[in-house]
């Protein structure tokens, strides 16, 4: 074994939220060490080669929700991230009816709905205002490191003093709403402004995706709240491509943090986080190698965490049952197609400019409330649906770079599957593989006739590929299901949702932390602040570390 190194701070994981930790560390001084198991950083925020002169998403294609702050605060664009915004968020191209629009702009949304259900327009933005509103308490709540319950003291003061001037600010209708909406199932908070359903199910999208729920299913009102929280967007969502791809944001981080002094290793896998009398004392590598450092900070899914890389007498047997209850089986699978030539979507060229719309997000198989939940019944049976519904966005309309080495007019469309479920092993995902894309194709058919035609290449990536490239326990993209039993104090474990883990000095900053998955560095940027504030560097909310809620 080799003389070991000694760092400030070891980060495990090379993902968004490990290298957004590791630039804070970095920025404030610390010697940062970034260890990943992977030939390159990125994790599922990365940009792969689907076919020569062809890249495509590997799992999140837009990068909206990423906050503002952290681009500020790292200099990512310094190192390159550049990010388009089409005025088109969401469309949802119907077989036999008329497509539903919905623009980033709520007024022309409502414009475009006017012209055949006036209901719809008004219920439209009664539902954007509210959603607007609520989402301001929860962007707050998402930057907030939640409470010590058992030994509250003034972090804790000071948090609570500004949740409750976000909450206060409301007003008495909003404050009811939010506290009646956080336990809701998605369908019972749409269907009473919103009389047509394709748009329920539209609108309904934004509370299901990467998850492992139902419109009927309880907290999926509260998914949808997480997912716009801070992003200015409304009741749609963000569309929002990096240029080069997601990749190109992972690759600013790495950029920042070597700037800010930093490291990053490659295939280095961590095997065993090594403590002494309580305190983390370093880790050891695959090959042996033994890295001492006082602050490690893991942005592995804690399961992974805390049953593979500590000793189990330090984790307990409380701790490790709790840990093994985590549900971190995975219900999404990603198909990318690389296609000759744009798909015509008849039901988008009746609406108009049609090339402007497939720039957004296409939401199809959702004709209603009724179909979802049909899709989503099969995955609690150990199923893939034969009618899934799917995310699709065609990246390469947007930055042409991605297919800058294929013949002229190649496009690749890629597609987010839901409700493809982990609990098929990895035998029975390799002859499930062929029926999925053969599913996914039909769907797309129904929408864009000639489309199979048009198809090139192709990747599939099923929840045990996500598990196995990417070292995601269960295959879950977001790390633990953003059910109520894993949301603010519950996330991961009631007991340890402050980002420190039970050995002193080990900290979680993924996805499986609190305000949870998707492409927003939060978990990240909070446990930097929760290490620096351990470290004696006091970083608080007004000292600039955590921007307020629109940051």
């Amino acid at each position: 074994m080799s003389r070991p190194d000694r760092v400030d701070a070891v980060v495990v994981g090379g993902g968004h939220n490990g290298l957004v930790a590791a630039g804070y560390l970095a920025r404030a001084g610390l010697r940062v060490l970034v260890l990943e198991r992977r030939p390159t950083v990125g994790g599922t925020v990365e940009t792969v080669t689907v076919r020569r002169g062809v890249r495509a998403p590997a799992v999140f294609p837009t990068v909206g929700r990423l906050r503002p702050s952290i681009v500020r605060d790292l200099r990512l664009r310094d190192h390159g991230l550049r990010l388009v915004a089409p005025a088109a968020s969401l469309v949802a191209p119907q077989p036999d009816g008329p497509a539903v629009v919905l623009e980033r702009d709520p007024e022309a949304t409502a414009v475009r709905l006017g012209a055949f259900s006036a209901a719809d327009a008004a219920g439209f933005l009664a539902l954007d205002r509210r959603v607007r509103a609520l989402e301001r308490v929860v962007a707050a709540l998402n930057g907030t490191i939640p409470p010590d319950l058992r030994e509250p003291g003034l972090d804790e003061a000071l948090a609570g003093l500004r949740l409750g001037r976000a909450f206060r600010g409301l007003g008495r209708r909003d404050g009811r709403a939010l506290l009646r909406w956080l336990p809701m199932a998605i369908a019972d908070a749409l269907v009473d402004d919103v009389p047509s359903e394709p748009l329920r199910a539209a609108l309904a999208w934004g509370g299901l995706r990467y998850a492992a729920f139902g419109p009927r299913s309880a907290g999926s009102t509260a998914w949808l709240l997480t997912q716009v929280a801070g992003t200015g967007t409304g009741l749609v969502g963000e569309t929002v491509y990096a240029r080069g791809g997601p990749g190109a944001v992972t690759e600013a981080l790495a950029a920042a943090i070597r700037a800010f002094g930093g490291e990053i290793r490659t295939e280095a896998e961590v095997v065993r986080v090594t403590e002494a009398d309580g305190r983390v004392v370093g880790v050891v590598l695959a090959s042996g190698e033994e890295i001492r450092a006082p602050v490690v900070v893991s942005a592995l899914d804690p399961k992974r965490t805390l049953l593979d890389l500590l000793d189990p007498v330090v984790v307990g047997p409380e701790l490790r049952w709790r840990a093994g209850n985590l549900r971190t089986a995975g219900s999404t699978a990603i198909v990318c197609l690389v296609l000759r030539r744009l798909p015509r979507f008849p039901s988008l060229e009746a609406a108009g400019d049609a090339e402007r719309l497939l720039r957004g997000r296409i939401l199809v198989g959702a004709p209603s409330l009724a179909a979802l939940e049909t899709a989503f019944d099969a995955s609690k049976y150990g199923r893939v649906s034969a009618s899934p519904v799917l995310e699709a966005t065609i990246p390469s309309l947007v930055d042409p770079s991605l297919v800058e080495g294929a013949r002229a007019g190649t496009h690749v469309l890629h597609a987010v599957v839901q409700w493809a479920p982990r609990t098929l092993r990895a035998g029975e995902w390799r002859t499930e593989r062929g029926t999925l894309l053969e599913a996914v194709v039909a769907r797309l058919e129904a929408v864009a006739p000639g489309i199979g035609d048009l198809v090139g290449a192709t990747r599939v990536v099923t929840p045990a590929d996500i598990e196995a490239e990417y070292g995601l326990t269960g295959g879950h993209v977001l790390h633990v299901e953003p059910g109520l039993d894993a949301f603010f104090l519950w996330r991961p474990l009631l007991g340890w949702a402050r980002y420190r883990l039970p050995v002193a000095g080990l900290y979680l900053a993924g996805p499986g932390a609190h305000p949870g998955g998707g492409v927003t560095g939060l978990p990240g940027r909070n446990a930097a602040r929760a290490i620096l504030n351990d470290l004696g560097r006091r970083v608080r909310p007004r000292l600039g570390l955590l921007a307020p809620a629109r940051a």
